[in-house]
């Protein structure tokens, strides 16, 4: 139809390299009146390539639905591939049977590699991946295999200095903390970040954990009140464990920022909307989804692994 040999049609499917003008737009004219689309299964034979990355999320179902972050992540990933033609699967490997689940499917040859997501120290199920042999990033720094697996992230624990430094700058002399999980690098950096930057102020008693779910930002809020009634100040390590500690705080009668300040993690879209607009750390979604995509893609077709870290950005509102 296009008058041009095969060579030439499969010159222009794979990019048009060595392709003058005139044949590109005759194999383009043919494939628009004929309706061709190209058969990936038939490619993936020849090329060994499927076409197609996972999208693998360790943690229940839903938590993905739940916290934005996560989508904010996928969506990213997903228009960062649409522009090499990749498209992407959501995985999920929140328990036991998902990850045997997952991991069969991975070793089967449907996806050419993978993206990690809210990877745990400790957890067998990066080994696993890793045994398979398939290219891997992880997002977030990969606690214990940092030298084994190519990862996208940002700077934790200066995030947290940052915003730390800036609550002692608003005159709060006493900033608790609520921590994401430990065995996460956020919950354990983060962290890290507020003990550094107190010093000696930063006292257990000031300090309690999350899971980075609203409702476990409102408990700990609970908590932290009960035990150090003299607070004026806390860092939330997500904005969505913020969000309930403002809402605990509401209930034992405490003004935010009057009586305590209150300064998140990741700047997700709920920040801008808390009442108050809630201060946090900016993390770059869009980059880091990039990052993860151009990483992935180079690991794919051989280059070798590297890392990435990217800074956070203080992003000041009401709340403080």
């Amino acid at each position: 139809m296009a008058g041009v040999s095969r060579g030439t049609v499969s010159r222009v499917l794979n990019g048009g390299v060595n392709v003058s003008a005139d044949a590109q737009a005759a194999v383009n004219a043919a494939i628009r009146k004929s309706g061709y689309v190209v058969n990936q299964h038939a490619r993936a034979m020849v090329t060994q390539r499927s076409g197609t990355v996972a999208f693998v999320l360790s943690e229940p179902q839903e938590r993905f639905f739940g916290d934005p972050n996560f989508n904010a992540l996928l969506r990213g990933c997903t228009q960062a591939l649409a522009e090499h033609d990749t498209a992407l699967l959501l995985a999920i490997a929140g328990g036991p049977e998902e990850r045997k689940r997952v991991l069969r499917f991975l070793a089967g040859g449907h996806v050419d590699g993978a993206l990690l997501v809210s990877t745990h120290s400790g957890d067998p199920f990066l080994d696993q991946v890793l045994q398979l042999g398939l290219p891997v990033v992880a997002c977030g720094q990969p606690i214990g295999y940092e030298r084994r697996m190519p990862y996208v992230g940002v700077d934790e624990t200066d995030g947290a200095r940052q915003i730390v430094s800036h609550l002692r700058a608003g005159g709060r002399g006493t900033i608790a903390t609520i921590s994401g999980p430990l065995d996460t690098p956020g919950g354990s950096q983060r962290l890290v970040g507020w003990r550094e930057t107190l010093g000696p102020l930063a006292d257990d008693s000031l300090m309690a954990h999350g899971d980075y779910t609203r409702e476990s930002g409102r408990a700990a809020m609970a908590e932290l009140l009960a035990r150090r009634p003299d607070l004026d100040a806390v860092f939330v390590a997500s904005d969505l464990m913020a969000l309930g500690a403002i809402e605990e705080l509401g209930r034992a009668g405490r003004r935010v920022p009057q009586d305590v300040a209150v300064a998140g993690f990741d700047d997700s879209p709920s920040a801008a909307s808390a009442v108050p607009p809630l201060t946090t750390m900016r993390q770059p979604f869009q980059r880091i989804s990039a990052e993860m995509v151009r990483l992935l893609l180079a690991g794919i077709a051989g280059e070798p692994p590297a890392t990435v870290i990217l800074p956070t950005e203080l992003v000041v509102r009401e709340s403080t």
